[in-house]
């Protein structure tokens, strides 16, 4: 898949600063009326470079109906993509359908920009189409007023480990917290650190935490979608963790890494296991990659499975040539797309149960296993009160309080004083 370093800034969402972009947008602009000339599809490199030329010819393959226009492509990159996007939509001079940060539908929602996508799942639904999403996934598009999007592809996090060095410990693959804890424990006697790290400002500590108390049936959100942190479930999953650091299987400097850290860790075969993205073994690659291996999802000791997801979206806007073209061209690129993951792309989960059926994509295991064992137990940040996003979702994608808060994790402050830390955040950005 794209560098894992994009995955944990972008791949789920926009973040505090794009959500006063947004706002400014909001204030700038009324809603416009439909605009003249070609449908506009703008989308994200999610991929290898590769990518964006194929997704470009599927895009200009489009035929539409007589008198509809045809569909011209935009490769956005993610670097400003979300003044890129504010700028525009607020101009109505953007893009009629796009993808974007996992959130960006949420925050247009409330902007009165998103054309919602209700009527087209309809009428997916004498096609087939409807019923080939895996299972959860349209639920997580779904919001009082409809569904903002359509889910496009998934990003997970998920426990990696590396063959070789499990069997030099004499361990099994772990399948519940206790083996894990004892996969850990043989790992440091070889001298390999089980509890892969990265803690850094580009890390992804804070999404493997958040991962282990949705484990536990745990999670950040209620259901009124207001953090709600201060749990059994949580405190219980943070001790667990620091259980793992107090032991001297998690990398003493992890609370400094990279993604790119942890990847140099494991080509030194310093690193047997960590919960990361599914791209991890395609990152690392050379002789290590393949000897690499995904796990089992593993049962927490409240008897629960789980992990955290986020589930990328395509969304159409009101600002459109016309809904029924935006929807013609959405139907078409989604019985269109599968070459985008049957090539080798690097793009993540497919989200079509045809897709993820297709020998090209079962020929690599350790997808296959993702998608059947880890994507129906995966819930998204909103977990544990739902299954849908919302707009206050972007005060945890990547940003500083969730840092800060794994950090705190691997600096081995107490549990309820971390979550109550990141508690108090996380309202203060609500009010803010």
């Amino acid at each position: 898949m794209a560098g894992a370093d994009i995955s944990r800034r972008t791949f789920a969402g926009v973040g505090l600063g794009a959500v006063a972009a947004l706002g400014l947008a909001a204030c700038s602009s009324s809603s416009g009326a439909g605009s003249k000339g070609p449908l506009k599809f703008w989308n994200m490199p999610w991929g290898t470079p590769e990518f964006a030329k194929v997704d470009q010819q599927i895009t200009e393959a489009f035929k539409p109906k007589s008198g509809l226009p045809a569909a011209t492509y935009r490769s956005v990159q993610w670097s400003a993509f979300n003044q890129t996007f504010s700028t525009a939509v607020a101009s109505n001079t953007g893009p009629a359908v796009s993808s974007g940060g996992g959130t960006q539908a949420f925050q247009f929602a409330k902007q009165g920009k998103i054309a919602y996508a209700d009527g087209l799942l309809d009428s997916w639904k004498s096609t087939g189409l409807y019923d080939d999403f895996l299972p959860g996934l349209l639920d997580t598009m779904k919001t009082a007023k409809g569904y903002v999007a359509v889910p496009y592809h998934v990003d997970l996090r998920i426990l990696w480990y590396r063959k070789s060095l499990l069997q030099k410990a004499g361990v099994s693959v772990p399948t519940d917290w206790q083996s894990h804890l004892d996969a850990c424990a043989a790992l440091k006697k070889i001298g390999v650190y089980g509890f892969g790290l990265s803690g850094g400002a580009t890390g992804n500590a804070f999404q493997a935490f958040v991962g282990w108390m949705i484990n536990n049936g745990g999670g950040i959100f209620d259901e009124e979608q207001k953090p709600n942190l201060v749990t059994p479930a949580n405190i219980e999953a943070l001790d667990y963790a620091q259980e793992l650091i107090r032991k001297g299987y998690a990398d003493p400097r992890s609370n400094g890494y990279s993604t790119a850290n942890t990847q140099a860790q494991w080509k030194a075969g310093k690193f047997g296991m960590q919960v990361e993205a599914p791209g991890l073994a395609s990152q690392v690659g050379g002789t290590v990659g393949p000897d690499m291996a995904v796990g089992e999802p593993l049962t927490s000791p409240s008897g629960q499975k789980g992990a955290l997801s986020f589930p990328n979206n395509i969304m159409m806007y009101t600002n459109t040539p016309s809904q029924k073209d935006s929807e013609a061209f959405m139907t078409y690129y989604y019985k269109s797309m599968t070459p985008l993951w049957t090539k080798n792309l690097g793009l993540g989960l497919p989200v079509l149960k045809s897709i993820a059926a297709t020998p090209e994509f079962r020929a690599d295991a350790n997808l296959a296993k993702i998608a059947d064992a880890w994507q129906p137990v995966a819930k998204t940040w909103a977990a544990p009160g739902g299954a849908a996003l919302f707009a206050n979702v972007a005060l945890v994608d990547s940003t500083q309080p969730m840092t800060i808060f794994g950090q705190n994790v691997i600096a081995l402050k107490p549990p309820k004083t971390v979550l109550q830390t990141l508690q108090s955040s996380l309202e203060a950005g609500l009010k803010g």
